[in-house]
């Protein structure tokens, strides 16, 4: 009962946080994993003993992923107004993943007695920003900045899984390697369209009052089975989110008038909130138990500060690049590039015997919390900025009809 009372408390707390970000511009996942650092200190220090929950982490951050990047796709719109945006966001989750992965593993290798392969796989978790702190934190932000933001993290998410099962599920990379990738490429692709019609077909036909859960189960389901062949199974999240969630775009096709398009609509809207709303739970849940299982020892490690800072560094310098070649504005963008659920997702997935010292558990929550922190002060800045030249165009505004009124 009482584990019961505790976890109502620090769930409505959570959704306290996430009222407040907009206002403290507080991302809520520092105060998450603060919070649940808290919990484990005063568990520690009143002698209560829980259960190991270590292991229900990746439980929670794979059901994350699917639903965060789901909701992250049912947001994105696609239409001929969307397509350069959708090039730079592209563009910009791809080739700064890659170029950073191989300049990270550069490091590695040459301060690690490891092989190039396994420093590649261990470098990648930090490449990838992380939707799940990125989309909450700029809901306040300019539409288009938002937008970009939405398209780019969710696409960085699922090139950073697919890049890193293909460098850590393969021992050489020749060409039959490539062709076997774009081969799995092709099968999740069409695995994805037929799953669609199937799942907008049970949303459109389900009569009984229990429908969207079972959608969700056999999401996750055709999720973990793709995984279990190894195959990209956040393309078909992302296919599925993209399909249901631009119905208006497909209108124009015959086949879709099947579906009743008008209303798939209505049960789109209300899957939609329901998978926001469990998001938010899933989420909180999971920074919550990261929170609660860091030891204080890992934050304030002094042999890791350097390492976290020269990332974050590297990280910085080339989202500078990437903004600065792709002509978009470097405020407050060039800060929104927290790591998060994936880099955590990720690090767990890396087998024992590939791990190396330089990346430990002190590292993963530097870097995150150096990130949080950079990308709070830069919205907090551009917020600040923003203002002030709203309210010197008001004065200005207000001085000049003040002058034309006294010239008459």
């Amino acid at each position: 009962m009482t584990i019961i009372i505790s976890l109502c408390i620090l769930l409505l707390v959570a959704y306290l946080f996430d009222l407040t970000a907009s206002k403290t511009k507080i991302p809520s996942v520092i105060l998450l994993l603060l919070l649940g650092w808290f919990v484990k200190e005063i568990t520690n220090f009143f002698y209560i003993k829980l259960p190991d929950l270590s292991s229900t982490l990746p439980i929670l951050g794979t059901i994350g992923l699917i639903l965060i990047v789901l909701e992250g796709s049912l947001e994105l719109e696609l239409n001929k107004s969307k397509v350069n945006l959708i090039k730079k966001s592209s563009l910009g989750a791809f080739i700064p993943l890659i170029a950073m992965a191989f300049c990270l593993a550069w490091l590695f290798y040459y301060y690690s007695e490891y092989d190039f392969k396994t420093c590649l796989s261990n470098a990648i978790p930090f490449c990838v920003i992380s939707s799940a702190i990125a989309i909450p934190s700029v809901r306040n932000l300019r539409q288009n900045y938002k937008e970009f933001v939405i398209y780019e993290s969710s696409l960085s998410d699922i090139f950073g899984v697919i890049c890193f099962n293909f460098v850590a599920f393969n021992t050489s990379f020749g060409m039959n390697t490539f062709g076997y990738f774009c081969l799995e490429i092709l099968i999740i692709i069409i695995i994805s369209f037929v799953a669609t019609i199937l799942l907008s077909f049970l949303l459109n036909k389900i009569d009984h009052h229990i429908k969207f859960v079972p959608i969700i189960l056999l999401i996750i389901l055709i999720y973990e089975i793709s995984k279990i062949f190894h195959l990209p199974a956040l393309v078909f999240i992302l296919i599925f989110g993209l399909s249901i969630g631009n119905l208006d775009e497909l209108k124009n096709f015959k086949w879709i008038q099947k579906f009743r398009p008008d209303l798939l609509n209505n049960e789109v809207h209300k899957f939609k909130e329901l998978i926001t709303e469990a998001t938010f739970l899933v989420r909180a849940l999971f920074f919550l138990l990261f929170g609660y299982l860091i030891k204080t020892s890992e934050i304030i490690n002094p042999e890791t500060v350097p390492w976290a800072l020269a990332i974050v560094g590297i990280i910085l310098v080339i989202r500078f690049l990437q903004l600065k070649i792709s002509g978009l504005p470097q405020f407050p963008l060039l800060f929104v590039a927290p790591r998060g659920l994936i880099t955590i997702l990720l690090f767990l997935s890396i087998a024992t015997e590939n791990q190396i010292e330089l990346v430990n558990n002190s590292l993963i929550i530097q870097v995150i919390l150096l990130t949080a922190i950079i990308m709070m002060l830069g919205i907090m800045f551009t917020t600040v900025k923003r203002k002030k030249a709203i309210e010197e165009t008001r004065k200005a505004l207000h001085s000049h009809q003040e002058n034309e009124t006294n010239l008459y």
